[in-house]
């Protein structure tokens, strides 16, 4: 399958892809982490979601996708968009006019992604505040339930599904605590369950965890390598 895994500069879930033998990229305007330069396209990536296009990688290579994309997974940015941050909206119980602007520039990118030309289309954020009225979601995941051993934490996201199959659950463990709380994070919670990270939240709410990403490229493209 030809993939394309918008907004995400840690490779995670293209890694994940390519280990299966697909012809995946990640796409973001800032250079990739994950180590692979030549799967990397360092632009912005509306010209690319509907397929028929050409680009180029990191190591300067020329790519060309003469059909539509067979798979569209997006991790667009949430930091206006997501509930977590929907109390600075009404400071002073005023609205903050600039922030919801940007929200509303997120939701406009979001639907973007959400309409692109492609028959199988995913896009994946945390929960969204209700004043932008996103369309609703299909599923919520949590890393503790995707080959969690290595990383039994909560930390829900939301998963817009066309044209897959929502996930399932595999080798679920029980989690030991919050990846990342919110600032309204609730005290009924034992201290073990505070969370792994106070600051720097908006940055590791934006971590793919590698279970996560394996059973995306697990159960939505499967393993196509010979024997």
């Amino acid at each position: 399958m030809k993939i394309l895994v918008a907004c995400e500069e840690s490779q995670a879930v293209t890694i994940e892809l390519r280990r299966l033998g697909h012809e995946a990229y990640s796409c973001d305007i800032i250079p990739c982490s994950g180590g692979h330069p030549e799967w990397h396209i360092m632009q912005d990536v509306i010209p690319l979601i509907n397929g028929r296009c050409k680009f180029k990688t990191m190591d300067g290579k020329e790519h060309e996708i003469t059909s539509k994309w067979d798979l569209l997974i997006c991790h667009p940015p949430c930091t206006y968009l997501s509930n977590a941050g929907a109390r600075h909206l009404w400071k002073g119980h005023k609205l903050n006019e600039e922030r919801y602007q940007k929200g509303l520039e997120a939701k406009a990118f979001f639907e973007i992604l959400w309409k692109a030309d492609c028959d199988r289309v995913v896009v994946e954020n945390p929960v969204p505040s209700r004043i932008y009225e996103l369309p609703p979601y299909t599923q919520t995941v949590q890393p503790h339930d995707y080959y969690g051993k290595e990383h039994p934490y909560t930390k829900k996201t939301c998963l817009w599904e066309r044209g897959v199959k929502p996930l399932v659950p595999v080798e679920p463990v029980q989690p030991i605590a919050t990846w990342c709380p919110s600032g309204s994070y609730s005290h009924k919670h034992q201290d073990k369950h505070r969370g792994m990270f106070t600051k720097d939240r908006a940055k590791n709410r934006a971590k793919t965890f590698p279970g996560i990403a394996k059973a995306m490229a697990e159960q939505w493209a499967g393993d196509i390598r010979e024997d």
